[in-house]
């Protein structure tokens, strides 16, 4: 049984620290989750609240997470979990139900679930909650107090220092579609045999008052007598869908300039604000200095937003502009605003406002300079990965050195 309950312990562990973590790599996308949760409950009064929401929720689950695996404090990790399970799992079979959202978050995107695979997931991961909760008083080898605490307060620090980092810098791994090395134009493609989506066409008539369906098949095209009243589709399978399947770029005379921006021979660098009024105005400042330096050099420079163009005009003022969806926006950087150079049609690199590159840094040839921000993102993500392997270690091989 003491078995059973320590490999109950580890799994709860792991299961809260990987949904903390990759929720933690992206909080700004579990963020933008809980504003689709608030606007499909009509409570968009908690918009405000979405991130710092989204910094709890992602704290909570992976230093529960640490503490389940460590054996620090438990006893309360032990009910901080049953109670996290007992709020989550009802909301999930809501969710599932009713399907207002169509993927609950849970994973960030790291691991896409719809919300049904969600539910399940919950239920069994309640399993071991419930077996760890139950016996909670039987737990050995664990912390004492003090070095459980102390434990606690340094894996809050770190890991908020974590999330701090990726709201600044952008997320250290980066699941989206539009990541670092993506050819947009070949990530939109759809090959020539692809899979269609399939539907079940129904056509309703009517004939002496009484309606009927009928199918491709056997509908009475010819019968007079018939009356067309209306026709239904149902999606029975979804065909091929492109990594990329909703990326359009428009100017403010509705103008496609897609293919000009993601085929083009060369560097084209966007500031992407999805919201104009809402940028960061000093990160607005450096896109606009760096703007007009790029432009006296010859490289293309775009700005992209949702904003309306009536109510962009102001602030675009001497740049070309380009509008897209703002969840297209949202989806390809999380900073607003953030930048994307583009050479060849292919993400060579990205910035938030904070880390965006001087001004004089941008010459010559902008894959070099690409290449040295990715090479410094990666070694940062190399310490996040250190750091991440030694509080994993300890938290791993404590509880077997120390007794209660």
């Amino acid at each position: 049984m003491k078995l059973l309950t320590q490999i109950a312990r580890i799994v709860t562990g792991i299961v809260f620290v990987f949904s903390g973590f990759v929720k933690g790599i992206d909080p700004m996308g579990t963020a933008f989750k809980l504003g689709d949760y608030f606007a499909a409950f009509r409570m968009g009064f908690l918009d405000d609240l979405a991130l710092p929401l989204s910094i709890l929720l992602c704290l909570f689950e992976f230093v529960t997470g640490m503490m389940l695996l460590s054996g620090a404090l438990v006893k309360p990790a032990s009910w901080m979990a049953a109670i996290f399970m007992a709020l989550f799992t009802p909301l999930t079979l809501i969710l599932a139900l009713w399907n207002p959202v169509s993927d609950c978050g849970c994973f960030g995107d790291a691991i896409i679930l719809t919300n049904w695979q969600t539910f399940i997931k919950n239920i069994i991961i309640t399993v071991p909650v419930v077996f760890v909760l139950l016996r909670r008083d039987d737990m050995t080898g664990v912390m004492s107090m003090k070095t459980g605490m102390n434990f606690t307060i340094a894996c809050i620090f770190i890991f908020l220092l974590f999330i701090r980092m990726n709201i600044a810098w952008l997320p250290a791994i980066d699941f989206r579609p539009y990541k670092v090395g993506t050819n947009i134009a070949e990530a939109m493609a759809v090959p020539p045999d692809a899979e269609p989506d399939k539907y079940d066409i129904r056509f309703i008539y009517e004939k002496d008052g009484v309606q009927q369906e009928f199918t491709l098949n056997d509908y009475p095209a010819d019968d007079t007598t018939w009356k067309f009243v209306d026709q239904k589709s149902v999606l029975i399978s979804r065909g091929y869908v492109p990594l990329i399947h909703d990326f359009t770029l428009i100017t403010q005379h509705g103008i496609d300039m897609t293919d000009q921006v993601t085929r083009h021979q060369g560097s084209v660098l966007l500031m992407v604000a999805r919201r104009l009024e809402d940028a960061d105005r000093d990160g607005l400042m450096k896109g606009y200095n760096l703007g007009m330096e790029l432009q006296k050099k010859g490289v293309d420079f775009h700005i992209v937003t949702a904003t309306t163009p009536a109510e962009a005009a102001p602030l675009v003022t001497g740049f070309s502009s380009l509008y897209a969806d703002e969840i297209t926006l949202k989806t390809i950087i999380r900073s607003n605003p953030g930048f994307v150079l583009i050479n060849n049609g292919t993400v060579a690199a990205k910035w938030s406002y904070h880390n965006l590159p001087d001004n004089d840094r941008f010459v010559g040839d902008l894959n070099a300079l690409a290449f040295r921000s990715q090479e410094a993102a990666g070694n940062r993500l190399a310490a996040i990965a250190a750091i991440l392997a030694v509080l994993l270690f300890v938290a791993l091989t404590l509880p077997f050195r120390l007794k209660t």
